[in-house]
């Protein structure tokens, strides 16, 4: 437990009254109707809703998982999630366009514009109830959880204490300024979330038990965890953090902010761009920024915490009062955090307290989206008054908030709930892609791909939980036997059936494309793709080759990025 000062008590407090005050500031023109209240009038600028994008990704327990993973595979172990950005620079140049040009209020409303029948109504109905209450409710535990480690390190509260407290906060400000509010209070979150982990970082970084960055990459316990590419002759490491997310992983999992084709609540961001043009740069900049300008302070800090806390046994000792089943290599960056100064810590405490109320409020706006638009209003009262949806979104927002915190208490880790939400979204990715542009794709291969890989994760999350499984798998296997599964499931259930009636599909083909083929320029949009992730991973590299003095090859990897970038402003045109 760290002694707050006076100062850092104030440094909270000061954020707790502007965040409060923001949500009670907007809360008058949230209210008056839903668009207000979920998209914010449709009136939102592409910078203010990238950050926003970055700092609902910038989770309280994205520090942890970044630390787990450096702990126990080394900076390369990064590549399950660094390998999402394929599907984020996806997204940015061959749908987010899309996306804005339905003019729909949530990205469930897709599939009544997209198929036909009573069948598109159910399936509008059931994500609404998958994804917005189920998946939400599981993405949100994993981010209590790691808020209540935190907590619990730093100040000694219990679970209980630190999600009753943190939920109060969090679900006033979200109930009253919707998603106008949640941006707002999402920038400034993220200001101080990035001011206070790279400051941080540098302050550990020069501990007398450290020494420098220097002596951190010397040290014994570090030096084998610094390479940024994978141990090519390690051929579990390879297939593991390399093989798979690259060439299954990227293209074929449904993951919140990596969603294939888009959706969830970057889908809602876009929807709430003043335009097409907005919402492609706002996604293009969360890409970039979410993969090439935060990992490294967290990536530094995991490093350095092996040669305080060489072991899991170390930080056990260190930590006694620490809850048996919130142990793990996760705490490991909290625990780091205790050595800050008076001040320093004040700062870092709120911008992890910001990149927990970031990443919630934004999910319970979302989730609530879902229940009011796609489930109450669409099915319940469908002659619902703007002022009856508000109600029924702010209720919502309490009703998920209560629900992930109890959740949080049966789970153990961050990468538990990467491993299991990338498993109930293992197969369904490639459906999410092919459905912009594939006539053959009905309500039925949604609800097949859905349904078959809920049960196959759930079977995998019950069998190892048991103290004696039915069957022992690697984790990794699980995942492709999952994309397997559930592809062929789909793609039958596809062929088996009709696809939507025409006229459904020529209204949606011209709204989304207008009088221009789906394939428009569809080399320019490749080379853009390919384009966007070297640059991105270029940025990403060359800031680690510079902290690891390497500088020469940084700067040939700047230099490579700046080409990247110039080619996009080139064909930029051409592209969007």
């Amino acid at each position: 437990m760290v002694n707050l000062s006076g100062l850092d008590i104030t440094i909270i407090i000061a954020f707790f009254t502007v965040t409060l005050f923001i949500g009670i500031w907007v809360s008058k023109k949230s209210g008056k109707n839903s668009e207000e209240f979920f998209l914010s009038g449709r009136n939102m600028p592409w910078w203010l809703l990238g950050v926003s994008m970055v700092a609902t990704t910038f989770a309280a327990d994205t520090p942890g998982l970044v630390t787990e993973l450096v702990r126990k595979n080394g900076v390369s172990g990064n590549w399950v999630w660094w390998a999402m950005l394929l599907t984020g620079m996806l997204t940015v140049f061959f749908y987010a366009k899309l996306w804005r040009k339905s003019g729909i209020s949530t990205d469930l409303e897709f599939y009544e514009l997209r198929y036909s029948g009573k069948s598109a109504s159910f399936l509008r109905g059931f994500r609404a109830i998958y994804l917005g209450v189920i998946f939400n409710i599981i993405t949100m535990a994993g981010v209590c959880l790691a808020g209540a480690k935190i907590a619990n390190i730093l100040l000694d509260i219990s679970q209980q204490e630190a999600l009753l407290y943190s939920s109060i906060i969090v679900v006033i400000y979200s109930s009253l300024g919707g998603l106008k509010g949640v941006l707002i209070t999402d920038f400034l979150q993220f200001i101080i979330a990035m001011v206070g982990s790279i400051w941080a970082t540098v302050y550990i970084v020069n501990l007398p038990e450290i020494g420098g960055m220097q002596n951190l990459l010397a040290h014994q316990n570090v030096a084998d965890k610094l390479d940024i590419l994978p141990d090519f002759s390690n051929s579990e490491a390879l297939i593991t953090l390399f093989i798979i997310p690259f060439a299954v992983q990227w293209w074929s999992t449904w993951y919140p902010g990596a969603e294939p084709g888009g959706g969830g609540y970057i889908a809602q961001r876009m929807l709430a761009a003043k335009d097409e043009k907005n919402a492609t740069w706002a996604t293009l900049f969360f890409n970039f920024a979410h993969y090439a300008l935060r990992p490294w302070p967290w990536i530094v800090v995991g490093l350095a915490s092996l040669v305080i806390f060489p072991t899991l046994e170390s930080i056990n000792t260190a930590f006694p009062n620490l809850n048996e089943d919130m142990q793990g290599h996760d705490v490991a960056y909290a625990a780091m955090m205790t050595y800050l100064p008076a001040g320093l810590i004040g700062i870092v405490l709120t911008s992890l307290i910001a990149a927990f109320m970031s990443t919630i409020s934004t999910q319970l706006n979302w989730g609530s989206s879902y229940i009011v638009n796609d489930f109450y209003s669409r099915f319940l009262n469908k002659k619902a008054s703007e002022k009856q949806k508000v109600s029924v979104g702010r209720i919502s927002t309490v009703a998920l908030m209560v629900c992930a915190a109890l959740f949080s208490f049966y789970i153990k880790s961050a990468k538990d709930v990467f491993d299991l939400l990338l498993q109930i979204g293992a197969g369904t990715g490639l459906l999410f892609i092919m459905r912009w542009f594939w006539n053959r794709i009905n309500p039925y291969s949604e609800i097949a791909a859905m349904s078959i890989s809920f049960i196959i994760a759930i079977v995998f999350f019950i069998n190892g939980k048991l103290e004696t499984p039915w069957f022992k798998i690697p984790g990794y296997i699980q995942l492709v036997y999952g994309v397997i599964i559930t592809t062929i499931g789909w793609v039958t259930v596809t062929l088996l059936t009709d696809q939507s009636d025409t006229e459904t599909l020529i209204k949606f083909e011209a709204l989304v494309y207008g009088n221009d083929s789906k394939f428009k320029n569809i080399g320019y949009k490749i080379l853009a793709f390919f384009l966007g992730v070297i640059g991105t991973y270029s940025v990403l590299f060359a800031t680690g080759y510079f902290i690891y003095g390497k500088t020469m090859l940084a700067f040939s990897l700047t230099g490579v990025a700046t080409l990247c970038c110039l080619l996009l402003i080139k064909n930029w045109k051409k592209i969007v």
